[in-house]
């Protein structure tokens, strides 16, 4: 049984993980910044155990990376290793697609719909600049979650899912590819409704193909 000090720094662990892969996610901490202990420490008003658990959750996630006798760095995403995540994406995230046909309730789709309304409002209001970061990767997430395969959930949504955001709030793509990229979530959504496995699983890979060879455009072009 967990005892009232160790409850406490495991809440503590938790929300200081939360705290930090926000602010890496996001930039507030920058690609390769080395997270010293101390400075954090004095910085969040928290000792130093729940400082090292969430840093060692942060590796988990990929976010930090432990270098020898320097400690742990933020890393830092090149386009070559946002491809691989890709290919991983396409694999992984077809099939979830195709399970979420299967699985997927009216709460679920309906979630998805509101998702794509804010899309396609940002867009109206941004002439067509790219979706939001949180928008676009929620809708990712929510089709995840329906597809009701845990082992799924857990590799996309906690180990890609923060270095895909990662990336995204690194990143902009050009706003033909956001119109494209809409009209591809509202065929994902009737092949849902629809509960046509084969269309949704086809759907979505080509999605995220399309997206991978967009990045891979920017490789060539730089």
């Amino acid at each position: 049984m967990a005892t009232p000090e160790h409850s406490l720094e495991d809440t503590l662990g938790s929300h200081i993980t939360t705290t930090l892969r926000n602010a890496i996610v996001c930039g507030d901490i920058k690609p390769g910044t080395k997270l010293s202990e101390p400075k954090l420490a004095r910085e969040y008003h928290i000792s130093r155990g729940p400082l090292r658990e969430a840093i060692r959750r942060l590796e988990s996630m990929k976010l930090v990376k432990y270098v020898p006798r320097e400690g742990a760095r933020v890393i830092t995403l090149d386009l070559p290793q946002v491809i691989e995540i890709y290919h991983i994406r396409e694999a992984l995230e077809s099939k979830a697609a195709a399970l979420a046909a299967h699985n997927i309730s009216e709460d679920g789709l309906n979630k998805l719909k509101h998702l794509l309304a804010l899309a396609e409002q940002h867009m109206a209001t941004s002439g067509g600049a790219y979706i939001q970061a949180d928008v676009d990767i929620d809708f990712h997430y929510q089709v995840i979650q329906s597809s009701g395969n845990q082992m799924l959930i857990h590799l996309l949504c906690e180990e890609l899912y923060y270095l895909i955001r990662m990336y995204r709030y690194q990143s902009s793509l050009q706003p033909n590819r956001s119109h494209n990229a809409l009209i591809e979530h509202q065929q994902l959504i009737m092949a849902l409704e629809q509960r046509d496995e084969q269309l949704a699983e086809m759907i979505m890979r080509k999605h995220i193909v399309r997206a991978r060879q967009n990045i891979e455009q920017q490789i060539l072009k730089s």
